[in-house]
């Protein structure tokens, strides 16, 4: 196992309230641009998943950790919501929708998992950077998100390392949407608590 080298290491301790300041600022532009923009494909997203007959979720790296933190909530309002690749996740159909997000819309796995959910005849709501790309070519609903993609390393739109900003994004979204639905369904926290694990 290779060593670190006392030159990888920062000759002081580094302060991380300036990064927290930098990444609060970063969050708040980004909710701004998505509540200016955002705001017909974040309701028809949240209107999709709700009615369907099942919700598919899948993302890819820290996307797809942020994903299954929506299919957790979405699973507590009582929605029926799978997670792809788990053992027990079924063939997806008509009435089902996929829930994916892909900052660059052209992540070979998703893009996939779209094509296959779309020949099935599940709907597709994506989150993305570009909806120009092909998963937004793909999706009935895209929720475009003012973030710098992995590849994107100019700083330019966002100074946080390999799409964090869009990863972050990914959570807010995901907590919105269920906020959004929570609140419309009129039901309490107390009705919701039951359906938290309780195997742990």
């Amino acid at each position: 196992m290779p060593s670190r080298t006392t030159a990888s290491l920062p000759e002081s301790t580094p302060s991380v309230l300036p990064a927290l300041e930098l990444i609060a600022a970063e969050n708040a532009a980004a909710i701004g641009r998505l509540q200016a923009d955002a705001g017909v494909s974040l309701d028809s997203a949240a209107a999709r998943l709700l009615a369907a007959r099942s919700v598919f979720v899948l993302g890819v790296g820290r996307s797809g950790l942020a994903l299954k933190m929506t299919a957790m909530r979405l699973m507590h309002l009582g929605l029926r919501v799978h997670v792809v690749g788990e053992t027990t996740s079924p063939a997806i159909g008509p009435g089902d929708v996929l829930l994916v997000a892909s900052g660059s819309g052209t992540t070979g796995a998703i893009v996939r998992a779209a094509e296959a959910a779309a020949a099935a005849g599940a709907g597709i709501v994506a989150i993305s950077t570009d909806p120009d790309s092909t998963l937004g070519g793909l999706a009935d609903v895209t929720v475009v998100v003012p973030a710098a993609r992995k590849q994107d390393r100019d700083g330019q739109v966002s100074a946080q390392y390999s799409g964090g900003l869009f990863e972050q994004s990914v959570v807010v979204i995901g907590d919105a949407i269920f906020h959004g639905l929570w609140k419309a369904s009129g039901a309490s926290a107390e009705e919701l608590w039951p359906r938290h694990a309780n195997l742990e």
